[in-house]
């Protein structure tokens, strides 16, 4: 996921029901961008299947994040509790949230606290996703796109099915949740035919999402050693224009 949490009010460390080996994790404690028309606090998850080089999460894709303290159960949901007042809602994101076996209880304990649940997820896990949506554990999700899933191999994930990528796409925009999908632009992965293409696959889509790359620490700083990869604004806003003939609505962020 691309929300950034370098500058936050942040906590971390494990949280729990009684995970059997933990679930390594932080929070970030407000966001007024990650849930659409919300405040909102956001969870990390640690663990992605993914490999991608901007990755603005590097610690928590590789999944071994060293937390400085613990965050036992309690103290996150304590801070849930003390800021019912504030918090319109908690937004799930990572590393690749649908990877968490104890994902589906987390959700549940949250919004048995009145919080309504976002999710962000890199789409790779299909039938996750469905099964959230049928149990009404989330509402609204956020999908990246991060290329055309026909080419999401070898740089994305080796091996990718892009099935998986499509049928993610189908059933939430099938779900009758709100739901946004999100590319970051990006050369070479992404140019004027990428967005034609993904475009095409979301045809009538809610929300198109453009996203500028800024690069800080990113999982392989390696991939940008040529200043070649970032886009202009006037470049994205000829992206956006693209894009908005095939969707709903599409924005640059």
């Amino acid at each position: 996921m691309e929300t950034e949490k370098k500058d936050a009010d942040y906590l971390s460390g494990i949280v729990g029901p009684s995970f059997r080996q933990g679930l390594k994790c932080g929070l970030q404690k407000n966001s007024f961008i990650d849930y659409p028309g919300k405040i909102s606090c956001v969870l990390f998850l640690s663990g992605c299947n993914f490999n991608c080089p901007y990755c603005h999460n590097p610690e928590l894709a590789k999944g071994y994040a060293e937390f400085p303290h613990s965050m036992k159960e309690s103290k996150l949901y304590d801070f849930l509790e003390k800021h019912r007042g504030f918090l319109d809602g908690v937004v799930i994101s990572g590393g690749e949230p649908t990877l968490q076996k104890d994902l589906f209880w987390l959700c549940e304990k949250i919004k048995s606290m009145g919080y309504p649940v976002k999710m962000d997820t890199n789409g790779s896990r299909p039938r996750v996703i469905a099964s959230l949506i049928d149990k009404k554990l989330v509402d609204y999700v956020a999908m990246d796109i991060k290329t055309d899933p026909l080419h999401y191999s070898p740089l994305i994930k080796k091996d990718c099915d892009p099935n998986d990528i499509l049928s993610s796409i189908r059933i939430i925009m099938e779900s009758g949740l709100p739901y946004e999908f999100k590319t970051t632009c990006i050369k070479p992965l992404v140019d004027e035919q990428v967005v034609e293409k993904i475009s095409h696959l979301i045809d009538g889509a809610m929300l198109y999402v453009l996203q500028q790359f800024r690069k800080t620490e990113v999982l392989h700083p390696e991939f940008f050693r040529k200043d070649m990869y970032n886009y202009s604004d006037d470049e994205l806003a000829h992206l956006r224009d693209i894009a908005a003939v095939q969707v709903g609505k599409c924005i640059v962020r």
